[in-house]
């Protein structure tokens, strides 16, 4: 019998969602977490990865060097273009013929939309915006179950949630929760081409055309430098100084959900439990409390730099250098600094 970790590899025009590199670094570790298990039963693990497209070999040969012992490709036309019936249709087809233990899906707007049709329709649980997972003994169970953690009521509850009669058990995880695993450029692995009876069709949507948002939105996921605002700043107005100050170290805006919900910035920047979150090098949070809500979105960046006026703000228990002061002043002189420094350098 093979115990079966599986991660919906997410693509979207040839181009892989890097939270799914994340969850094959994840569901190998879970894997590695039943072997004592396995060791006994003489059954056998397997960490695959399920990917849906159209000429998408290459990129399961990629998920291969991601960790992937076996990648099942469904590659079509009709998957060209993510459409929900379709490749709903395809990962239950695959789920039900193969029998996986745990399926992990990106929590992203595709992802979201896909996890809960596919559980719905294989009639077992789904965890979603998980924050921690793995696998664990639970009383009465013959074998360890998957425990998925996430903040619940507004992050005042951490909720330890599994799934004990159904499989597979199903999670989704946000991106830049966990870190990315190394590439292998050697790893060997299978990649099994499956087919599944979908046509345009029974597809129930056709993709006519694609319109671009005019204004671009904000991928604040993965950017290495964020510079972001909270209630402290007062108004919208604040964010055209943070704007300068991303500018000058090559970063993007972020914001607290107060600063949304009162309308000063677009959701796209919001960094927390109901926004992103992320994992830059340098986090500069400005007039950010730091409530529990914000901090599960930011609190393992790799530098936190913290400006508020109030010492005993929680945002400077996490913060890496904690600065007390007024943020309207303390800006202005860091924006002096970086271009004393930039035209240094240049002469």
């Amino acid at each position: 019998m093979t115990r079966r970790f599986w991660v919906f590899i997410e693509q979207e025009n040839g181009q892989v969602h890097p939270v799914a590199w994340e969850l094959l670094g994840v569901a190998r570790r879970l894997a590695s977490e039943v072997q004592d298990e396995v060791d006994k039963t003489q059954d056998q693990v397997a960490v695959e990865g399920i990917l849906v497209g159209h000429e998408v070999e290459p990129l399961a040969e990629e998920a291969i060097r991601y960790g992937a012992e076996r990648v099942y490709a469904l590659d079509a036309p009709v998957f060209k273009h993510y459409r929900n019936k379709p490749y709903h249709a395809g990962l239950v087809s695959l789920a039900q013929k193969y029998q996986p233990e745990v399926f992990l899906i990106g929590a992203t707007t595709l992802g979201r939309d896909l996890a809960g049709s596919v559980a719905t329709r294989l009639q077992t649980g789904l965890t979603a915006d998980c924050t921690q997972l793995q696998m664990g003994e639970v009383k009465n169970s013959p074998r360890k179950l998957l425990l998925a953690t996430r903040p619940a009521f507004g992050g005042n509850v951490i909720a330890t949630i599994l799934c004990r009669n159904h499989l597979p058990q199903m999670a989704t995880v946000r991106p830049r929760v966990f870190t990315l695993p190394a590439l292998n450029p050697r790893a060997k692995g299978e990649i099994v081409h499956e087919t599944v009876a979908v046509t345009e069709e029974t597809a129930g949507a056709q993709v006519l055309e694609f319109i671009a948002d005019a204004a671009a939105r904000v991928k604040i996921e993965y950017a290495d430098v964020i510079v972001a605002g909270g209630r402290g700043l007062g108004g919208p107005a604040g964010f055209a100084l943070l704007k300068e100050l991303a500018e000058a170290l090559g970063g993007v805006v972020g914001a607290s959900r107060a600063c949304v919900d009162a309308g000063w910035i677009p959701y796209d920047h919001q960094v927390g439990q109901t926004g992103k979150t992320v994992r830059p090098k340098l986090y500069v949070a400005a007039g950010i409390s730091g409530a529990i809500q914000h901090k599960v979105g930011m609190q393992n960046s790799d530098f936190i730099l913290a400006i508020n006026r109030d010492s005993h703000a929680p945002i400077f228990d996490i913060a890496t250098v904690g600065l007390v002061g007024d943020l309207y002043e303390v800006i202005p002189a860091m924006l002096r600094q970086i271009r004393a420094l930039k035209e240094a350098r240049h002469e």
